[in-house]
């Protein structure tokens, strides 16, 4: 089935808002969700044990270290909040939405970006702070990593629709939260 012209951002070939681009980041959000569940468990004392199939104590080492416990919140359940916030924001919205609701995109990728960027600095501080590894904690950055990208893209259409709508004297305001008035006014 062909595409809907009005969803293809003007100079995209592609829709970056398909439900096929979209799915796998809510797929890899909600696994990133549950590891980041577990180990955030682990943190809260609710489970004694830590699954680590590679680095002998290394999980251990790094789930307790002091970076992990910096916030009142153990670090694994903020991950945990932002992989269900990644899954939450990606399945809102149909094919249009970098048009028709330019909000929840931007919500969606300062969701990704962050958590991807955060996951790349922990994975860097498990050998140069601690001299360990964990597994799940790996598994998470991939994860997180992964979705940078195809998130990155619609977040681009939505903010070159900003643009747009600025150039052409409409309400960046009501674009911005989706009024379908605005929407019209510009291509």
């Amino acid at each position: 089935m062909k595409e809907d012209s009005n969803h293809i951002p003007p100079g995209w070939d592609y829709n970056p808002a398909t439900w096929s681009q979209r799915i796998p980041i809510v797929i890899l959000a909600m696994v990133g969700f549950f590891i980041a569940s577990y180990l955030a468990l682990y943190q809260l004392d609710i489970i004694t044990n830590v699954w680590e199939p590679f680095f002998g104590d290394g999980s251990v080492t790094i789930l307790n270290s002091r970076v992990s416990h910096v916030l009142p919140i153990p670090d694994a359940a903020l991950g945990a909040f932002g992989y269900l916030l990644d899954a939450v924001t990606g399945v809102i919205g149909g094919t249009g939405r970098w048009k028709k609701m330019p909000w929840i995109v931007i919500v969606f990728g300062l969701a990704v970006g962050p958590l991807g960027f955060v996951s790349v600095m922990l994975v860097v501080f498990q050998p140069v702070l601690f001299s360990a590894w964990c597994t799940l904690c790996l598994c998470s950055a991939v994860i997180s990593i992964a979705m940078i990208g195809p998130a990155m893209d619609e977040m681009l259409a939505s903010l070159q629709y900003m643009k747009r709508v600025r150039r052409s004297d409409a309400s960046t305001w009501k674009a911005f939260w989706g009024l379908q008035s605005e929407i019209e006014k510009v291509n």
